[in-house]
């Protein structure tokens, strides 16, 4: 299981979790990648950023920013936590 710093916590996060399973905290949770301000200003924060993601392209957009800590899929997508994401990356 690969893991992320969760923001300036010191705590390491799976990259990939299923939602309602992971303490949050005060972490940004954002539908899409979309909001570059805020991913920025939270990361400046170091406020940890996650990102709801229910396809395997979401989990990729979402763990290819360096704010995101976290890709959270929904419980019944729970095949997403085994995505080869080198593989979806590079082929």
């Amino acid at each position: 299981m690969r893991e992320r710093w969760f923001g300036a916590s010191g705590r390491r996060v799976p990259e990939i979790a299923v939602e309602g399973e992971l303490e949050l905290d005060d972490a940004l949770v954002l539908d899409s990648v979309e909001d570059y301000a805020a991913l920025r200003a939270a990361h400046d924060e170091g406020r940890p950023v996650v990102v709801r993601a229910a396809s395997a392209e979401a989990v990729k957009a979402a763990l290819a920013r360096p704010e995101v800590a976290v890709a959270l899929v929904p419980p019944d997508r729970r095949e997403l936590l085994e995505l080869d994401l080198t593989e979806l990356t590079y082929g």
